[in-house]
């Protein structure tokens, strides 16, 4: 029997299952309740985070910390936002709108420069190992908080894979959708008796193999089986549907009916139909959800793609949703963090394009709690240096959890047996909840 790759549960493992009838029949444990039984009380809070990643490294001076004036400043202007002394780039006007509601760390200072080492450190807070695979965002997050009674994946990422779940286990895998939400191969072509009986028997083999102790990979392999059932059965699969969401709000995401805007000068388009179905997600307690924009990688001609296509994408998709959380009461429980794995050099290329740059640059996050409204942190005049205090990718996960109420004391312990402390015993952010 084969297993997927510690990087990811791909949407072929999980709903291959489906496809040859796979799953429980009849009643089973509830997939958190049989996975573990601390802190029972951070699963009922509701709580959860909802990450926007920007895959490529988006260039965060043009952006969130401009330089206008400077040699390095590039061709855009800083305006004001709702808060008073916190400017950023004239093509996130909507954003500025609702800069109250997040918190730009201007003040990140990393080493890895690299797409695929600065992804993962960025995802797990630590810098790659070739002897272990560590946990990402999703899995920690949707391993503490997963609440009684969800039934589809607790860790979903939309529009393209995440990081894995490390030495977590393949229960806390990504599970990766489109921005339509339809999940391939979720119609069976069985009746229920049929499938039942197909479930009862195939249950039977997992359930001897596990007990010939065939180690985690098998046992994390019945947890997902069992998870099948539960997920092409529930009315929690609603929550992929945007289409049931009423004109209104699908208006606030630059959405007319089910149709993306034609012209991404607009905004909107799949990453606003994403954010959408990551709100979506939450509401029905899914406890983490990724978003997953590329397309940053800009070595050349940098300008016209930020203005023309990237900015005008997320400046909506960032208003709408944190617009759209506060309105359904969720913001208050989910962390929202907007990130890369890196952003771009001070230095404009000969080719009009900026390159990796690890050493000053931003995050954004807010919700759940965190000190919002405010920019934590500089960099020098030109950009190249930070010049207050630095923060790591494991310092923001380590806020992130604070925010949660997921204690920083908490400890895994890996598969060779050595614990591991949560966020990398990352320090946290005290301007974020001074």
């Amino acid at each position: 029997m084969n297993f997927p790759t510690p990087y990811g549960m791909s949407r072929r493992h999980f709903m291959k299952h489906l496809a040859g009838a796979s799953a429980m029949a009849g009643t089973a444990l509830s997939f958190a309740d049989t996975m573990w039984a601390h802190a029972a009380e951070l699963k009922k809070a509701g709580k959860g985070a909802i990450m926007m990643w920007m895959g490529g490294g988006p260039s965060t001076m043009d952006i969130w910390d401009l330089k206008p004036g400077a040699p390095t400043g590039g061709e855009f202007k800083p305006i004001a936002t709702n808060v008073v002394g916190v400017q950023i780039s004239q093509y996130m006007p909507l954003t500025a709108k609702v800069m109250d509601k997040l918190a730009i760390i201007r003040s990140m200072n990393t080493r890895e420069a690299d797409h695929g080492r600065g992804r993962y450190y960025m995802h797990t807070g630590y810098p790659p190992n070739p002897n272990m695979t560590h946990p990402s965002y999703g899995a920690v997050i949707s391993h503490e908080l997963t609440p009684p009674g969800l039934d589809i994946p607790p860790f979903i990422s939309i529009g393209g894979a995440s990081e894995g779940p490390g030495f977590l286990g393949m229960a806390y895998a990504p599970f990766v959708v489109g921005p339509d939400g339809n999940i391939r191969n979720l119609q069976m072509s069985v009746d229920n008796n049929r499938l039942a009986q197909r479930m009862a028997m195939l249950q039977s083999l997992e359930k001897s193999f596990v007990g010939q102790n065939r180690g985690q990979a098998a046992e994390d392999h019945a947890k997902v089986l069992d998870k099948t059932l539960a997920l092409m059965t529930s009315k929690q699969m609603e929550a992929f549907k945007i289409d049931k969401e009423p004109d209104a709000v699908k208006q606030l995401y630059g959405l007319t009916g089910n149709t993306p805007p034609t012209g991404m000068r607009r905004g909107g388009g799949t990453f606003a139909r994403s954010l959408l179905m990551a709100r979506r997600l939450r509401q029905a307690g899914v406890p983490f959800i990724e978003v997953d924009v590329g397309g940053w990688d800009n070595h050349s001609n940098i300008f016209p793609t930020l203005r023309d296509t990237k900015l005008p994408e997320i400046d909506l998709g960032i208003s709408a949703l944190v617009t759209d959380l506060e309105a359904h009461g969720l913001l208050k429980d989910t962390a929202v963090i907007w990130m890369g794995e890196f952003s771009r050099t001070p230095r404009i290329n000969g080719n009009a394009g900026r390159d990796h740059w690890a050493r000053s640059w931003s995050v954004v996050v807010g919700g759940a709690g965190m000190k919002t409204g405010q920019a934590i942190g500089a960099t020098n005049a030109d950009g190249t240096e930070v010049t207050t205090e630095p923060y790591k990718s494991e310092d923001v996960l380590a806020s992130v959890c604070k925010a949660l109420g997921i204690s920083l004391n908490t400890t895994f312990t890996n598969n060779q047996g050595r614990p591991m402390k949560i966020a990398n015993s990352g320090k946290v952010i005290k301007e974020l909840f001074a």
